[in-house]
């Protein structure tokens, strides 16, 4: 049986093969009307486009490139499925390379995407990108690390802190301590000033909230080890200085803060509240289920495709589109014990 073909669909649909053309890439000069009598008229045929030459007419390659700094961080393999099956759903495909989170390798993986003739490049920037030139002319969507005079969409890293920050309040605790994210991370200081933001007004309210003593903060790589040596460092103090609540600024480390306190016999959260942020699917797997601030991976994800394939106005230089972030209650945040 021979392979039906895009002119069997035209000559059959009444139309021009350009015009099964544009209702193959979705273009929107197809009224409703006809793009539902065409792709009925596909499907019964069982016409499937052949990728190759579909490229070679209309010049695209039916390929988003992404790169990300780390494959093995749990936020960015589900940033990545999230994107490729945003992709699929328009026909396309990804190709994923990592930086390693260095602007040299960053570079030249930016350049290896754009010789493959990819259609357009979600970038998760190194946390050195200062140094970084994007090439013109291609599409190219920032995420998560927003870099300034691109347009990017993210979390709202800030006011999902202060959410958190603000969930702890609310079941009594004044000691609150804050594992940040590294320094020169993007996301990570976006998140220091949430919580420095919400412990402000936390002391600034006529509510009768007073906050004891400074903020408890202590800086940390966003992964697991790095949490549990920071969760040591904020709960080596007498039991009345300790914080009674610690937000981690990554799922990752405050699952690293957990183990640091069943090491040190403090139950959890009868003795410690525990707050993670991502809401990565390992959190709900801990024992107890981490209660966490929730990026919406997904719909960053999607997003970004759609701005790739313009299906979706690119957010303008410098303002970013930005997600609320949501609180996923587990079982590691409860009321603080008197002291």
């Amino acid at each position: 049986m021979s392979k039906v073909g895009i002119r069997e669909v035209a000559k059959l649909a009444g139309v021009s093969t350009g015009t099964v053309s544009r209702i193959l890439n979705d273009h929107p000069s197809v009224t409703n009307e006809l793009r539902a009598r065409v792709t009925a008229i596909i499907k019964d045929l069982g016409y499937t486009p052949d990728p190759s030459a579909r490229s070679m007419r209309g010049k695209v390659s039916r390929l988003i490139g992404i790169v990300i700094p780390d494959l093995t961080n749990p936020f960015f393999a589900e940033l990545v499925q999230s994107a490729e099956q945003a992709a699929a759903n328009h026909g396309y495909n990804i190709i994923v390379m990592t930086s390693f989170d260095h602007a040299a390798k960053e570079a030249d993986r930016i350049k290896q995407l754009t010789s493959r003739k990819v259609d357009g490049i979600m970038l998760v920037p190194s946390n050195d990108f200062h140094t970084l030139k994007l090439p013109k002319g291609l599409p190219i969507v920032v995420v998560d690390r927003l870099m300034p005079g691109y347009s990017g969409i993210a979390a709202d890293h800030r006011n999902g802190v202060r959410l958190g920050v603000e969930h702890l309040l609310q079941l009594g605790h004044r000691r609150i301590g804050f594992i940040s994210g590294p320094g020169h991370s993007v996301p990570a200081n976006d998140r220091l000033r949430g919580y420095l933001d919400a412990i402000e007004q936390a002391r600034e309210r006529a509510d009768g909230t007073r906050m004891a003593g400074p903020p408890l903060i202590a800086e940390a790589a966003f992964d697991y080890e790095s949490g549990r040596s920071a969760g040591n460092y904020l709960l080596a103090r007498a039991r009345n200085e300790r914080p009674t609540a610690i937000f981690a600024s990554s799922d990752q480390q405050a699952i690293g803060c957990m183990r640091a306190a069943h090491d040190l016999g403090i139950p959890i959260p009868a003795a410690l509240s525990i707050l993670g942020f991502d809401g990565i699917p390992l959190a709900s797997m801990t024992t107890p289920r981490l209660t966490t601030v929730k990026q919406p991976i997904q719909d960053i994800a999607a997003a970004a495709v759609a701005v790739l394939l313009n299906k979706q106005t690119a957010p303008e230089l410098d303002n970013p589109i930005l997600f609320a972030c949501e609180i996923l209650k587990g079982e590691t945040t409860a009321p603080p014990q008197p002291d």
